[in-house]
């Protein structure tokens, strides 16, 4: 095995790492902020709201994340005229931004389930309880929903944020050199596909459990109060 392939494209391995890194943390950021939205008119008990949010949720935890990736890098040429008007063009028309606009979508989707089943699980005669004492639903939901669907849901979405960092591996079918995509154009120079795929394997893991370590730190913060 030739592993000199590996050093004399350590650099360029780097960058398609940090690419990765970007992508995940992008995608996490806007997807979190989706997903408590949805969850919240998931929760509804007026339909106009309610329907919508699981029509979203059904298509993107029902279709293949490669597939939205092609509707949307692909597909979006076909209505290039209507997104010039609106002044999107220029940001579809990019792969990276298409990568984090599926990828957030995504897991907006699967993190909206995770969140709603979180608050449906929360204590009712503490919800009641606050109701009693004067809190408006913003207040209920800052101090008493949120906190405690935070701890139940938390094993749950970090499991979530490992899958679809794990799953920007799919953004180089569009171009978008992540590790993945730098993997292959290496490997398309120099033939080495067995060393370039275990470094990056490597690479994988070195994420994935920097992640689970982070996130089990975070967990038992969150239940100090059980200890």
């Amino acid at each position: 095995m030739s592993w000199h392939v590996i050093w004399d494209n350590a650099a360029w391995l780097l960058e398609g790492f940090w690419v990765t890194i970007q992508l995940t943390a992008s995608a996490v950021s806007i997807g979190l902020f989706i997903a408590l939205i949805l969850s919240l008119l998931t929760l509804s008990t007026h339909r106009f709201y309610r329907w919508p949010a699981e029509a979203i949720t059904f298509f993107f935890r029902g279709t293949p994340l490669l597939v939205q990736l092609f509707l949307v890098y692909h597909g979006s040429g076909q209505f290039r005229h209507e997104l010039d008007a609106i002044g999107l063009w220029s940001y579809f028309r990019e792969a990276y931004f298409c990568a984090v606009f599926v990828l957030a979508l995504n897991t907006a989707a699967y993190s909206s389930e995770i969140f709603t089943g979180a608050i449906r699980s929360v204590d009712k005669n503490q919800i009641e309880a606050g109701r009693a004492v004067g809190m408006t639903s913003f207040i209920l939901y800052r101090r008493i929903i949120l906190p405690q669907a935070l701890r139940i849901a938390w094993t749950g979405y970090s499991n979530e944020i490992i899958f679809i960092m794990q799953a920007t591996s799919l953004v180089s079918i569009i171009t978008v050199l992540d590790l993945t995509g730098v993997a292959g154009r290496i490997i398309s120079k120099t033939f080495a596909i067995y060393e370039v795929y275990i470094a990056i394997a490597l690479l994988y893991l070195v994420i994935t459990y920097t992640m689970v370590f982070i996130f089990s730190r975070i967990e038992k913060r969150l239940n100090r109060h059980k200890a």
